[in-house]
């Protein structure tokens, strides 16, 4: 079994751990018989939105190489979270380029460079968000450092593309500097790749339509928050509006760490110290937690599932593609 797998999955069972320890599970049960389902049906609404809202986007970036249709997009996006969650070591992450490759002429390789324009438009809209609610509540020093190294992190992709994009020339004979030390196969291999890889990127130069993007960003990151505050709702919990900034931004660093699939533990975890920092009691943050995960995990399989015997895939056929591309 891969050591990350194995780290993942030790990481977890410590998060999970943590989360339950000192908790009385009546509690909990109590907590989740008081969940109105009006508010989880609303939820539940949000989070199928934010999906959908994610899929157009992607359609906009990848739009400069082809066009492709809404159902399409929606079908990838929803196995390409499936192999997210399911797949662990974030190889899932290369479900999407693949699936989109077989569904189109783009190649996979230019398929991942507009998942990094899609993960660069993220970075900088929930550092933004991070910046706000740095502003306007007390949070723990270490979510403020992480936020710095996130904006650096950010930046710095952001300045690397752009150099790719505006001097492509330059970039491409730096790198074939490199290539050149290489066995002639391999050097032209990794040279096709990175062509086409660039290709993705080309999004990044129609600054009307990138506006846009960033703007879409912005409102899928905001139902992403209205979602956790709805569920707030649903429990009773009478917590402001920015404890479901705060809550998001926690939730996004804990999964972002090597996790089991499913992002078991690290989810949970998070959602119990985020909801700490506003006086919530551990047995309500851990139900909270569960239902959070899996409502938006339950989401997640139902329409992967649902669109997986249209999109067929295995681990194997992704990296040959990519080989291949």
């Amino acid at each position: 079994m891969n050591k990350k797998v194995i780290f993942g999955i030790l990481i977890s069972v410590i998060l999970v751990y943590l989360s339950v320890k000192g908790i009385n599970f009546q509690d909990v049960a109590s907590d989740l018989r008081k969940i109105q389902l009006s508010y989880v049906i609303f939820f539940i609404l949000l989070i199928i939105l934010m999906q959908y809202l994610r899929s157009y986007r992607w359609g906009l970036i990848l739009q400069p190489m082809e066009k492709i249709d809404q159902l399409s997009l929606f079908s990838v996006t929803s196995v390409g979270f499936l192999a997210i969650a399911a797949i662990p070591a974030r190889i899932g992450e290369l479900a999407r380029p693949y699936l989109i490759s077989r569904r189109s002429s783009i190649k996979m390789s230019s398929a991942l460079g507009s998942i990094l324009v899609e993960r660069i438009l993220d970075s900088f809209t929930i550092l933004i968000i991070t910046l706000i609610v740095v502003f306007l509540t007390d949070l723990p020093s270490w979510i403020i450092k992480s936020s710095i190294i996130f904006s650096f992190l950010a930046l710095a992709i952001f300045c690397f593309v752009l150099f790719l994009i505006l001097r492509r020339e330059s970039a491409l004979k730096f790198i074939n500097m490199i290539l050149n030390k290489l066995p002639g196969k391999l050097a032209n291999k990794i040279d096709e790749l990175i062509h086409h890889f660039i290709d993705g990127l080309q999004v990044i130069t129609n600054i009307n339509l990138l506006l846009y993007l960033f703007f879409l960003s912005v409102v899928i990151w905001l139902v992403g928050v209205l979602s956790v505050y709805v569920l707030f709702l649903s429990f009773g919990f009478c917590l402001p509006l920015i404890a479901s900034f705060v809550l998001m931004i926690i939730v996004i660093i804990g999964i972002a760490i090597p996790t089991a699939p499913g992002f078991i533990g690290n989810w949970h975890f998070a959602c119990v110290l985020g909801l700490s920092f506003f006086g919530l009691a551990k047995a309500e943050a851990l139900s909270f937690a569960i239902i959070y995960h899996f409502l938006s995990m339950m989401i997640v399989v139902v329409f992967g599932v649902a669109f997986l015997p249209f999109n067929k895939f295995s681990i194997s056929d992704m990296k040959k593609q990519l080989d291949n591309k």
